[in-house]
C-alpha cells in the first residue's frame, strides 16, 4: 500500500487573508515556526496557492531555509515525498535550498 504524501488539499481562490492565517502557527516543541508555517501550507494548498503563499512569507522576511528539530529543511522535507515537483520548484524559485 502506498503512503499518502500530503494532508487534505483545498482548491479554490484564497484570499490574503486566508494566506495570512497559514502565518501564524506555534510551536509546541521547539521547531521552528517557520518551518512549520511552510509545511502547513504545502500539505492544505494546491500549487498555484502555494506559491502564493511563499510570496507573501517571503515577503514578510520569513524563512524558507528553516529546519525542524532533525535538521531536516523545508526543501528536504518536500523533496522526500514522491508528487513534490511542482511544489520543490516554487520553493527553489524563492531561493530556498
Amino acid at each position: 500500500m502506498l503512503k499518502k504524501d500530503k494532508e487534505k488539499v483545498f482548491g479554490g481562490e484564497w484570499s490574503e487573508q486566508q494566506l495570512r492565517e497559514f502565518l501564524s502557527v506555534e510551536s509546541f516543541d521547539g521547531t521552528d515556526p517557520d518551518y512549520l508555517a511552510v509545511i502547513r501550507a504545502y500539505r492544505h494548498m494546491e500549487a498555484p496557492t502555494f506559491a502564493r503563499f511563499v510570496e507573501l512569507f517571503k515577503a514578510e522576511g520569513r524563512n524558507l531555509n528553516a529546519v525542524n528539530l532533525d535538521g531536516v529543511s523545508i526543501m528536504g522535507t518536500v523533496g522526500s515525498h514522491a508528487r513534490r515537483e511542482s511544489y520543490a520548484e516554487i520553493l527553489r524559485d524563492a531561493g530556498a535550498c
